[in-house]
Formats: C-alpha cells, sequence, structure tokens
C-alpha cells in the first residue's frame, strides 16, 4: 500500500492533556499537507473546522474514560457535531459494560447515534475488556447503529492487538488505535481486517510508506 493510499484511512491524532492550540494545527497542517484526517480535543472543533476547511475532523465524546452521564455524552456529541465534526469517537462506559448492563450501554450509544447526522465510532477499550465482553461492546454498537468500532483511547494500559481487530471486525468496520507507530504495524492492522488508523504518528507513519509513481513526479 503506498503512501496515498494509505494516507486517508489515517486519522492523525493529537488528544493529550497538555494538547495547545498551537498542537491542533500542527496536527492540522500535517493532516492537510499529507491527505491524513484529523482526531482532535472538542474545544478545537470550532476554531479547526474554520482553520482546515477540507481536513476530515473527528473528535472524541466521554473522553477518556466514558463515565459521564449519557445525557453530557449525547450533548457532548450534538454539540460537537454543530460546531463542525465531520465524526465522533465516543468512548464506551466500561464499568457499566463490566457489571453486566449492556441494555444502558445500548441506549446510551443509541442516543448519540439519534442525535447527529454524522458517524459514530464506539471505543470499547478492548485493553480493559476479556474477549467475551469486546463482542458484547460490538453487539450494543451494531444494535446502537454505530459506523464502526475502535479499539482504545490510548490511555489505558495496552492499545490496538491484531486479535482484537480480527474479532471485532466480525461486527463493524475497525479502526485500530493505540499504540500504531510505524508503517509496518500500520498495513498489518489494515492486513488483519481494520479500516481506519488511529494515531498520533501518522507521519511517521506515512513516512515510512513507499511513494507512489505521482508522488515521485
Amino acid at each position: 500500500m503506498d503512501r496515498s493510499e494509505l494516507a486517508p484511512l489515517i486519522d492523525h491524532t493529537v488528544l493529550g492533556p497538555e494538547t495547545t492550540t498551537a498542537d491542533v494545527r500542527t496536527v492540522l497542517d500535517e493532516a492537510a499537507e499529507y491527505g491524513m484526517n484529523a482526531c482532535i480535543p472538542p474545544y478545537a472543533v470550532e476554531e479547526a473546522a474554520d482553520y482546515a476547511p477540507d481536513v476530515t475532523l473527528a473528535t472524541v465524546v466521554g473522553f477518556p474514560h466514558g463515565q459521564n452521564e449519557p445525557e453530557l455524552k449525547r450533548r457532548e456529541g450534538v454539540r460537537a457535531w454543530q460546531a463542525g465534526a465531520d465524526e465522533l469517537d465516543v468512548v464506551i462506559n466500561v464499568g457499566r459494560l463490566k457489571a453486566g448492563e449492556d441494555d444502558v450501554v445500548r441506549a446510551e450509544l443509541a442516543e448519540i447515534v439519534a442525535a447527529v447526522p454524522i458517524p459514530v465510532k464506539v471505543i470499547i477499550e478492548t485493553a480493559l475488556l476479556s474477549d467475551a465482553e469486546k463482542r458484547r461492546a460490538c453487539e450494543a454498537a451494531v444494535a446502537a447503529d454505530a459506523k464502526m468500532v475502535k479499539t482504545s483511547t490510548g490511555f489505558a494500559d495496552g492499545g490496538a492487538e491484531l486479535e482484537d481487530v480480527e474479532l471485532m471486525r466480525e461486527y463493524l468496520p475497525v479502526k485500530a488505535s493505540g499504540g500504531v507507530g510505524s508503517y509496518d504495524e500500520a498495513v498489518a492492522m489494515l492486513e488483519a481486517g481494520a479500516e481506519r488508523i488511529g494515531a498520533s504518528s501518522g507521519v511517521e507513519i506515512l513516512e515510512g510508506a513507499p511513494t507512489s509513481r505521482s508522488e515521485e513526479r
């Protein structure tokens, strides 16, 4: 897979607690230059939409732990869409899932999906779940009419694993996120069934990719 084919599959990400406006602009500039999407903090969406109108913008809801009250998560999603977000990455309430409250998890996600006309990706935080719990989380995402499931926030103790991508792809398209830092790692995730890569190392990933003939010219 060459650089031009891979770039639109990458959500170039900056979500750390120390993220500044300058950091966001750097990610937007890089996304625009290389043809990537960008995943940025909610506070920066409105400015980012004005600054880089041609970059597909994703932002997060209930990040990073998913424990916000459901109505607040719904409102956060609506506000992000109104500010200019093109996609939402929503963190499930892992505690609710582990407690067996799948109906609550499903209802919360469904409320967010129904409230916005843009794609919703569901972050299930695989590092914290058993395989059975991962399947239940994916089932909740399917029932809520989400468009994609995502492995990780990057803030738990672990990130994307090939085995998790293979499991999750049985349910919905997968965004592999967390610890993907090189071209070879990104391609491995795609070969395992991922359809999107979330990474703060988008530039490094693409710099490791072969260029197309048009780029060489």
